[in-house]
């Protein structure tokens, strides 16, 4: 402790010197945690979205990633044992069966091609908040045998259909059996998946509808969505144990744009971390080398009075440690209230490339970041002193001592 307290009164002796290099490791602190707990709001945001949109893993027939020469060729026939087993888990929140197709979307005038998927009505409860409905209503697990089949529109298809709420689209496609098959469907709802390419194909249809439309009773999938995010990997496998009969995908090998934005901020917030702690080992090793120099006499007188060498080196790495955790301490408490403050402004950011939603800018505060930032600044401030008071203390006292 009477070291610890020399160093502190050694830190306080150069205040300028000790302010800067205090405000340095400190700026450097908020950088590390702001950027990071930008990206980790990205990837838990993007993670979520991936999720709900596919499901947190995915059943499909083993040979499906082959080119189908049929529609659902490599379909799903009777699952009925895995889909009890799944809905029975409670860690399972829905096991949803889907069927994608496509053809020809006409308004009686003009053709355009689309991607349907016909989904449970239950599915939209499960997307919740991302899935953006613009106008009109949901697809419902009732429908009036009466009625025509109904069809939920991208916004960019109904625009190009020139189609609103209550009119009829017809869609054409080829059944699994090589006909050709159309059936008039009701636009009872238009919505956006924020991304314009999407928007300009996209449909839903209920599964039975979209099942007869080609004629099959098959399914392109299952989409298992769980209550717990980070366990989907250890439910998965015991599933693939239980039912070895079929493929499983997890959500990340589907959400390749998920994977894209990752690689990218992995790169670029690394060089930053990396740029911002070699500041750290410049500003420290700069503050101690001054120190060191400046008192090379007091270090001389010191050695005289028989103080080894290891104690000297000893003191000037504490208060080395001591300035990095002012620094530190500094930097955390300010990166935490960022966060806070960020939050409650409610900033939002503009549409990322290829979308056109934008979204709130958010900074997730990490205590593990911080921790691991915190002991690379510590580790460096260490080095840096020890290698200024190592150059310091190689004169004799001697030497030392008739410094000028």
């Amino acid at each position: 402790m009477r070291w610890c307290y020399f160093a502190l009164l050694n830190v306080i002796r150069n205040m300028r010197r000790s302010i800067l290099a205090v405000t340095i490791i400190a700026v450097a602190m908020v950088a590390i945690l702001t950027t990071s707990g930008f990206a980790l709001f990205t990837y838990q945001s993007l993670a979520e979205k991936a999720a709900r949109d596919e499901g947190n893993f995915i059943v499909t027939h083993q040979d499906h990633e082959l080119e189908e020469d049929m529609p659902l060729q490599y379909g799903l026939g009777d699952i009925s044992s895995l889909h009890t087993a799944l809905n029975a888990d409670e860690a399972v929140k829905a096991a949803l069966p889907r069927v994608k197709f496509s053809g020809l979307a006409s308004n009686g005038d003009k053709s355009l091609i689309f991607m349907g998927l016909g989904v449970d009505s239950e599915e939209f409860m499960v997307k919740g908040p991302i899935f953006s409905l613009l106008e009109g209503r949901l697809l419902s697990s009732y429908t009036d045998p009466q009625a025509l089949p109904q069809l939920l529109l991208a916004k960019g298809l109904a625009k190009s259909l020139k189609v609103s709420i209550g009119d009829v689209v017809t869609l054409m496609t080829t059944t699994t059996s090589g006909a050709l098959n159309a059936v008039d469907f009701e636009v009872i709802g238009i919505y956006t998946t924020g991304i314009p390419e999407l928007d300009k194909r996209q449909l839903y249809a209920a599964l039975d509808q979209a099942q007869a439309l080609l004629n099959t009773a098959k399914i392109s999938s299952l989409s298992v969505y769980l209550f717990d995010l980070a366990a989907t990997a250890e439910t998965m496998s015991h599933y693939q144990q239980l039912e070895q009969d079929y493929a499983y995908t997890p959500w990340w090998d589907k959400a390749f744009y998920y994977q894209s934005v990752q690689s990218l901020y992995n790169r670029i917030f690394g060089l930053l971390g990396v740029m911002l702690v070699l500041l750290v080992l410049f500003a420290v090793s700069n503050t101690m080398t001054l120190s060191v120099a400046e008192r090379t006499r007091e270090i001389g007188t010191l050695r005289a009075l028989g103080i080894y060498q290891s104690e000297i080196l000893r003191n000037f790495t504490l208060e080395a440690v001591t300035i990095a955790l002012i620094g530190v301490v500094i930097g955390v408490v300010a990166a935490w209230l960022v966060s806070l403050v960020i939050m409650m402004l409610g900033i939002e950011m503009p549409p990322p490339p290829g979308s056109e939603q934008g979204y709130p800018l958010v900074v997730l505060f990490s205590w593990h970041i911080a921790l691991m930032s915190a002991v690379a600044i510590l580790v460096i401030s260490v080095l840096a002193a020890l290698r200024a008071a190592h150059q310091g203390c190689k004169n004799t006292i001697v030497e030392a001592l008739s410094h000028v």
